[in-house]
């Protein structure tokens, strides 16, 4: 007892210690329940979510087995119903598939295999034309003949042409035996026959294969007949397979009737009845391989094989027919040789009418110069009697006019002479040079020997004289103007030289031309003139026209696009205007427009080196300012600048330091400008034949309204402007 002290301070350190170690412990002991509890609440969460979703994924399943269990369902009605009709849905596939194969059958399938090739290429090889035997040895003797002709054209010495002369009629009497030889021969060919064979021919081909576009080689053709008998022999297999199938397939129906008549005491054998099923399988097998061959389209080495196979034929059949138009224009040359050949064999050609025709024409002038003479000494008497004169006036006006008409027919003849000599006969002009028939033919036919300035009752245009003379007349009831042109020996021949290009490049096409024509060119005897008769239309120039009473939109449109086909005419002559303007482009009845001719004594740089204007707007296009050579393209800068200025009438033009107008400023239709801005800005680029196709140019249908104000205004100022030309004229 002694040795156990109690103290009292160590106690209470020690019980507060102890407190406090239990108190630690079961705040972790609760701490780890409560951990413990949210890590089950979580796994209950959990569990309860897994459950819920295997609930609802039963429940799906339950709702699919039910949707599977309702589908086999039907698909087994479905099965029990097809199985029911199964035979018969096959047989009525099988019979439709056999009714298209008949169908195919019956249509020609030629196509697929060549045949209608093939049956070409037998045509062109059996009823083969050839050259005719006549033929090469006539085109050896035309040749010697061409060239015997040609050098007599040549041939300026008489003496020389006779012996010329000789040489080609001996040749001539040779060709008239070849040509005689070859004309019986080709009279023997079925030429026309065979031609349409061949037209129907490659008719019937193009409407089946279209345009050739296959390559050219000797090897194609055996190439075709190797892959036609491969294929031939692939689809006769085919075909036999169908048909050995389809003989089984009748012959089962027709052993198996037996089977079903109760009257047939004969039992069948178990196999006889068990193998429809192949026989029906082999038969469809058959059915379907020859309808895929039929039907499905050929591969790329098929149809090249075609292809190229139809581009022989047709380049055979075309080689065929290029000789046969050969020997059938040969022989047109033939027979109008022997025609002519036969009239003038064995006798010298006369221009026995065309001296007769210059006789009357003589006679006719000196009656009508008499009368002329006879009527101004009238006229100039102090006591003339009128009815006289009236009376001599008419005999001068018939007698003009029996001259002009022998005019006609004196260019008639030398027409005729002309055809002649380009054919037949060169020696006429070297035989004949009294009558002047190399002139006209290097004039064209423009030029006439037989007219004559004082023959005109001219009245002068002093109005329109300041560059040349010009005269005023009337032919046939026609007003024509004579312009007059100073020439010396070589200008003369420089003015019938221009004037005939010019003449031929409007002889193409007359009307259809766009070109002022030219009626005669004639020389004067007592003064160096060369006179040009074209006809007159009063105050048709554009710049009349715009002066009294401008062109509207439309008219302007219709005028341009014949000033444009003029233009090409001449292009296409290679002949350049050069002075395209306002006061030699001509509105006929304000709609059809027309290229004046220009002035024959001035070259093309000549006659573009001058600056005409329009209003303030130079028509000298900017490369013609720098020292350039005229060009077709300045032609058309000229067209274009006129087309502006009758476009926007008298609105002031814009330009830049080139002198160029600014198409902008103005409000213009939008095809017209478009074409305008090619013509002024993009020369070079655009040609006069493109200019007459633009389209602008293409005209919609006027839908007219007589009762507007408008038309009532511009009916009254036309009617107007042609009452002033009839009282000026």
């Amino acid at each position: 007892m002694s040795e156990f002290v109690f103290d009292r301070e160590n106690l209470a350190v020690g019980d507060f210690n102890l407190g406090s170690n239990v108190s630690l412990a079961k705040i972790k002991q609760d701490q780890k329940l409560i951990e413990e509890n949210e890590k089950l609440k979580t796994e209950k969460e959990v569990l309860l979510e897994r459950y819920t979703a295997l609930e609802l994924k039963v429940e799906q399943t339950a709702q699919e087995l039910q949707q599977e269990k309702a589908t086999m369902m039907d698909l087994t009605k479905h099965l029990e119903s097809t199985l029911k009709t199964h035979v018969g849905t096959r047989m009525k596939n099988l019979a439709a598939k056999v009714e298209l194969l008949k169908e195919i059958r019956r249509v020609n399938i030629s196509v697929r295999f060549g045949n209608d090739l093939s049956n070409a290429i037998q045509v062109l090889e059996e009823d083969c034309f050839t050259t005719p035997a006549s033929l090469n040895e006539l085109e050896l003797i035309w040749a010697e003949y061409s060239l015997a002709q040609e050098k007599i054209q040549t041939c300026q010495n008489m003496n020389e042409g006779t012996v010329l002369i000789a040489k080609r009629n001996e040749v001539q009497q040779k060709l008239y035996v070849a040509v005689e030889a070859f004309i019986l021969e080709v009279d023997e060919l079925p030429l026309t026959k065979r031609l349409k064979t061949l037209q129907d021919l490659s008719a019937s081909l193009e409407a089946v294969y279209g345009q050739a576009k296959g390559t050219d080689s000797e090897e194609i053709l055996q190439k075709f007949y190797d892959w036609k008998c491969n294929k031939r022999e692939e689809f006769t297999n085919v075909r036999s397979e169908t048909e050995v199938s389809l003989q089984h397939l009748t012959a089962w129906f027709q052993s198996t009737l037996k089977a079903f008549d109760l009257s047939v005491e004969e039992s069948l054998t178990e196999d006889t009845i068990d193998n429809i099923d192949e026989i029906l399988e082999k038969t469809e097998s058959s059915v379907c391989k020859e309808l895929e061959i039929s039907l499905i389209e050929q591969g790329a080495a098929d149809k090249e094989i075609i292809s190229n196979t139809y581009s022989q034929v047709l380049q055979k059949i075309r080689s065929e027919e290029r000789l046969i138009a050969s020997v059938q224009s040969k022989y047109k040359d033939s027979v109008e040789f022997k025609k002519q050949i036969t009239e003038y064999l064995n006798k010298s050609l006369n221009v026995d009418h065309l001296l007769s025709i210059k006789k009357t024409l003589k006679s006719l002038k000196a009656r009508l110069r008499w009368k002329l003479v006879e009527k101004n000494n009238l006229e100039e008497s102090d006591d003339h009697d009128e009815a006289e004169i009236e009376k001599i006036k008419q005999e001068v006006t018939q007698l003009r006019s029996s001259v002009f008409q022998e005019i006609y027919h004196e260019q008639e003849e030398y027409e005729k002479l002309n055809s002649l000599v380009q054919k037949w006969f060169p020696e006429l002009p070297l035989l004949h040079p009294e009558i002047g028939l190399l002139k006209y033919m290097n004039s064209g036919g423009l030029l006439t020997m037989s007219l004559e300035r004082d023959l005109l009752d001219a009245e002068p245009m002093k109005e329109l004289s300041s560059k040349r003379p010009l005269v005023c007349s009337e032919v046939d009831g026609q007003i024509i103007l004579l312009k007059g042109y100073s020439v010396d020996v070589d200008t003369e021949a420089r003015v019938i030289q221009r004037a005939a290009a010019y003449h031929r490049a409007w002889r193409e096409a007359k009307k259809e031309s766009g070109l002022l024509p030219l009626m005669f060119l004639f020389l004067c005897k007592s003064d160096p003139m060369a006179y040009l008769m074209v006809p007159y239309y009063p105050r048709a120039n554009l710049s009349a026209v715009q002066a009294s009473m401008p062109l509207t939109s439309q008219e302007v449109l219709k005028v341009m696009k014949g000033v444009a086909q003029g233009l090409h005419t001449l292009h296409k002559a290679d002949i350049i205007h050069g002075s395209l303007h306002q006061n030699n482009v001509f509105a006929l009845n304000r709609e059809q427009g027309i290229v004046g001719d220009f002035d024959f004594t001035k070259s093309v740089s000549q006659r573009a080196s001058v600056n005409m204007m329009v209003g303030d707007l130079s028509l000298l296009s900017p490369e013609l300012k720098m020292g350039k050579p005229a060009s077709p393209s300045s032609d058309l800068y000229a067209y274009g600048c006129l087309l502006l200025w009758l476009s926007v009438q008298n609105q002031e033009f814009e330009t830049n330091e080139e002198g160029i107008p600014k198409v902008d400023q103005f409000h213009l239709d939008d095809n017209v400008r478009s074409l305008l801005c090619s013509l002024i800005y993009c020369r070079g680029s655009v040609t006069a034949e493109q200019v007459v196709s633009a389209e602008c140019f293409v005209l919609p249908k006027e839908t007219s309204s007589p009762n507007s104000e408008e038309d009532t205004e511009y009916s009254q100022k036309k009617e107007e402007e042609e009452l002033k030309v009839e009282s000026s004229d």
